[in-house]
């Protein structure tokens, strides 16, 4: 089976070129889809509005990261959307969840698991220790359960590969987010998971992980706050399609894609 994951998704221009995902799920074939939602407004979260027009896309979970908090009246329906994921080993108490199972065109349930690092990020705890006992706990759910994709939300790049090396040949797919910036090292791992660092965003690449240029270089230069506005010129949605084994969960291909849009 093919599993379609597609990076973080930026403002409106990020939104906007989603419009793609169902010429592409068409033309690759593909079964499973998950999407990086954490950026989707302006950048920093999500609200309802928002989340009713990703809703209307072709995506089977959406994945998250630290931006998920950011929009306070979305928090709360955390609990509610089965679909919707934030990163797992954030304190217990919070909304919402980490990890969830649904079925692909084909019929195979597939697990998706959201993670986030703890290098230069939020004190959360160890991605090692709750993404293995939530693992273990997926798979208690669906004794079937083979095919499995870790979203790891990190800044590192060293731990997304420790991530990666730490899931080998227990997921079928561990792929960084978080940094906006596609990583050139898409690969099978040893014991037959793909892997790639950062699937990239999806959004605005004139500017600066898909912010205006200008805001951003304020920061740097007087270390001093500046609203920032998402950048709106080559548009692009990046990510990854990864051919799976269904019957053993072992990636077989991963290839890295930048569709431009408009």
């Amino acid at each position: 089976m093919k599993l379609l994951f597609v990076g973080d998704v930026v403002g409106k221009p990020g939104r906007k070129a989603l419009r793609v995902l169902p010429a592409l799920i068409q033309r690759e074939a593909i079964d499973f889809t998950v999407v990086n939602i954490e950026n989707a407004a302006g950048g920093f979260g999500v609200t309802l509005d928002v989340f009713s027009e990703l809703t209307r896309m072709p995506v089977d979970v959406f994945t998250s990261g630290n931006h998920i908090w950011d929009k306070k009246e979305f928090v709360p329906l955390l609990n509610d959307l089965e679909n919707v994921l934030r990163p797992a080993n954030y304190p217990p108490g919070n909304p919402g969840r980490g990890w969830a199972i649904q079925q692909g065109k084909n019929g195979i349930p597939v697990g998706v698991l959201n993670l986030q690092g703890q290098v230069f990020m939020a004190n959360t705890d160890s991605p090692f220790r709750v993404g293995e006992e939530l693992l273990a706990e997926m798979k208690t759910r669906r004794p079937d359960l083979k095919v499995v994709l870790v979203d790891i939300h990190a800044e590192a790049t060293s731990e997304k590969q420790a991530i990666g090396h730490w899931f080998d040949g227990r997921a079928s797919l561990v792929i960084g987010t978080h940094t906006h910036v596609p990583t050139a090292d898409a690969r099978i791992l040893p014991k037959g998971t793909a892997y790639q660092g950062d699937a990239g965003m999806t959004g605005a690449y004139e500017g600066i992980i898909g912010f205006t240029v200008e805001p951003i270089i304020h920061r740097f230069l007087y270390q001093t706050p500046r609203a920032m506005e998402t950048a709106t010129g080559d548009v692009r949605l990046c990510g990854a399609i990864v051919d799976v084994d269904e019957t053993t969960g072992k990636a077989r291909e991963i290839t890295s894609i930048q569709e431009r849009v408009g």
